[in-house]
């Protein structure tokens, strides 16, 4: 039996979850379709999920068709959980995009198809409501070409559009005007069928047109389409015929090493960790134990104590999961999201969309409960990273990351009903980021004022191209220190930039070491190893954030503020009134789209200010006004640069950040600064002794022939 990894996606409230309920219906594998309304649709498990009628986590049901068995991966609508879709995407052989007939093409529907056309997902469209009043045919299927994807074709009509008894066409092989639109679309991406048709069109048939039609599908150029409703089951039975003749199943050996990724995480009611993973190739076994690795070097090691297979909507037990297939794996308790299990071949999950731009500081109901906020925090980031804790310890604080209010709201209600603990959230503030202007660099060199570590670290600093994030090179050969010194280093590196000059995350830069030195391991005359004569990884920690903070400050930083790009309908009339409000938002609107009555107006506007917008709105459009927003870019902060509290030991201020991280918390170490930057000063002059340790020149430490400046050390 083959194996097919389906998702379903779409905007909020286009009817994604009624679907799902309706292929399970339609598969046998439920005897009555639940309601998202009632709370009793079998995906939403969630109680807030059920309360609220969204769905929040993704969950994977699955159902047979034929030979095929689809584990159905049910997304959330709404863009305020858009990473639970992200961790998704990495796991898909095909996808089905939920559009309503009646609301259209809208931001969420955008974002998604873009995605996936980037990622090259197999994507078939599904227009639902179709008996809904207001439902559009002709005129939608031209949005979808337009602000879609131009390579589509209807697999069908719609007869009876708005009413109950609407139901879906399909075209067959006898109608000419579906086999021209298939002719034009299909050749219009391979020659061989076009070089077929002009020169012997009797040669190409109908099922050389389905084939062809299947094989494009299957490489992202071509999006079939189908009409029906959820609520009515009308279109539905195409659709699944569809999805089975169009959409490739999973590929992978299940012969060969085992290999997968995790996309998300579950805690029973025990608290065990249960991971979902999409094995990629091999087949996994309870009591195996597995290695699995994060993106960032993280390697661990578990043990499986039992797997989870997904059948008839349900999950079950089972003692094996293989090639293509989805499963949970229970017993490694060091699993994380996004990590790759087994042999490295499996790819780990990327981030597709925009990170969080907003973030707000969580402030426990009682004093008390600091610490059990803390704990649960941490549970509700293993499920989803990008909340991205940020702890404050000097001012007892914990910062989330978030992509909208809807999403602070359902954090407040998760807390208080699965913790017990109740919070309240301060103003909810923008998340910036910085960029390096130019090229700056530095280094302090080993046992020379003012460097208190037993370290060189020489560091340069250099801008890169947008969107491309930190990469951190080196032109000292690596087997001049040892890896782990090395190691040290980078990892310190990635980690200082998550607070530039101003606070704020530093991206789109290239680091390179340029100098680098140690001491080797010394001991006394009884090999008794003397730490204080001998480097050690933790010197290369304390140092780095210096040298880079340095380095950074001669390139200099810009402040970069996340812009939306929002799409306004409103009624003409309504147009003067809505543009002072724009302004006042710092809003960039476009030249607005006058159509008899109807205003679409176009532009960019501050993250900060869409909730505001949202707010504002109906009061100024009589309540007609319709917004669509989507984060579209990062743009240079105007006027001064806006500051965030660091959270680390501050490397901008010596004195006090030595006070913290010397090895002896040494006063006299805390003067001047590192070195000018892209100079290197003249080497030391050797002196008898020195001021650290009182070593001699004839010192195991001297003898050994370590470096200890930069015209020492081998470089690339």
């Amino acid at each position: 039996m083959h194996t097919l990894n389906l998702g379903i996606l779409a905007h909020v409230d286009a009817g994604k979850t009624s679907l799902t309920e309706r292929l399970l219906h339609a598969a046998g594998v439920i005897d009555e379709i639940g309601s998202v309304d009632d709370g009793s649709t079998q995906t939403d498990s969630l109680a807030l999920e059920r309360q609220r009628g969204i769905t929040i986590k993704s969950a994977v049901v699955s159902f047979v068709v034929d030979d095929i068995a689809v584990n159905l991966i049910d997304t959330p609508g709404h863009p305020d959980f858009i990473a639970e879709v992200e961790r998704v995407l990495g796991v898909l052989d095909g996808a089905v995009l939920v559009i309503s007939a009646v609301e259209g093409v809208q931001a969420q529907s955008r974002v998604l198809m873009r995605t996936l056309r980037r990622l090259r997902i197999p994507t078939l469209v599904f227009v639902n409501k179709i008996d809904r009043a207001g439902a559009r045919y002709g005129t939608l299927l031209g949005s979808i070409a337009e602000r879609l994807a131009p390579g589509i074709v209807a697999m069908g009509g719609a007869e009876g559009l708005g009413t109950r008894d609407a139901r879906s066409a399909p075209f067959a092989a006898d109608d000419t005007a579906f086999t021209t639109d298939l002719v034009d679309l299909l050749t219009s991406r391979d020659d061989a069928l076009l070089a077929a048709y002009v020169n012997a069109p009797e040669t190409v048939s109908y099922r050389r047109l389905r084939d062809a039609l299947a094989a494009q599908t299957g490489q992202a150029l071509v999006h079939p389409v189908f009409f029906g409703s959820a609520a009515t089951g009308a279109g539905v039975a195409e659709l699944i015929a569809g999805i089975t003749e169009l959409l490739p199943t999973a590929q992978g050996d299940a012969q060969a090493p085992a290999s997968g990724t995790v996309f998300k995480i579950d805690r029973g009611p025990a608290g065990e960790k249960a991971a979902y993973v999409r094995m990629v190739s091999g087949t996994v076994r309870t009591r195996d134990v597995l290695t699995f690795r994060g993106a960032d070097g993280r390697e661990s090691v578990g043990k499986v104590s039992a797997i989870g297979v997904f059948d008839g909507g349900a999950e079950v037990r089972s003692t094996s999961v293989g090639a293509g297939r989805i499963g949970t794996l229970h017993g490694l308790g060091d699993i994380r999201i996004g990590d790759t299990i087994g042999e490295a071949a499996a790819k780990p999950v990327r981030h597709h969309f925009a990170p969080p731009t907003l973030e707000t500081v969580v402030v426990p109901g009682r004093d008390t409960d600091r610490g059990a906020l803390l704990l649960a925090l941490g549970r509700l980031a293993e499920q989803d990273p990008l909340i991205g804790l940020r702890q404050d310890d000097v001012r007892q604080e914990v910062s989330v990351s978030l992509y909208g209010e809807v999403q602070k709201e359902v954090i407040q209600a998760t807390l208080a009903d699965d913790f017990g603990v109740d919070v309240t959230f301060r103003e909810t503030t923008t998340i910036c980021l910085e960029r390096p202007v130019g090229s700056g660099a530095a280094f302090e060199i080993i046992d020379k004022d003012p460097n208190p570590f037993l370290a060189t670290v020489g560091l340069r600093v250099d801008p890169a191209p947008t969107g491309s994030g930190v990469e951190f090179r080196r032109e000292v050969e690596l087997g001049s220190m040892p890896y782990s010194f090395m190691r040290a280093v980078e990892e310190t590196v990635l980690t200082t930039l998550d607070q530039g000059i101003h606070g704020w995350r530093v991206t789109d830069c290239t680091v390179t070491m340029t100098h680098s030195g140690y001491w080797p391991r010394q001991s006394h005359s009884h090999a008794v190893f003397d730490k204080t004569m001998s480097s050690t990884a933790g010197d290369f920690r304390n140092l780095t954030p210096l040298v880079l903070m340095s380095a950074l400050r001669r390139a200099g930083t810009t402040v970069y503020e996340p812009l939306h790009h929002f799409r306004i309908e409103l009624p003409s009339d309504t147009f003067g009134t809505l543009m002072p409000v724009l302004a006042r938002l710092r809003a960039v609107p476009g030249t607005p789209d006058m159509s008899g009555t109807t205003c679409v107006l176009e532009g960019e506007i501050p993250a900060a200010r869409v909730h505001e917008l949202q707010q504002l709105l109906p009061g100024l459009t009589r309540g007609e006004g319709v917004l669509e927003s989507a984060f579209a870019q990062y743009r240079p902060v105007v006027g001064p640069a806006p500051e965030r509290p660091r959270t680390d030991n501050d490397p901008l201020h010596r004195k006090e950040y030595l006070l913290r991280t010397s090895r002896g918390g040494a006063a006299g170490a805390c003067g001047g600064g590192a070195g000018p930057a892209g100079h290197a000063p003249d080497p030391p002059a050797l002196s008898a002794t020195s001021d650290r340790g009182r070593r001699s020149r004839s010192s195991p430490a001297r003898r050994s022939g370590m470096t200890e400046c930069p015209c020492a050390l081998p470089r690339s």
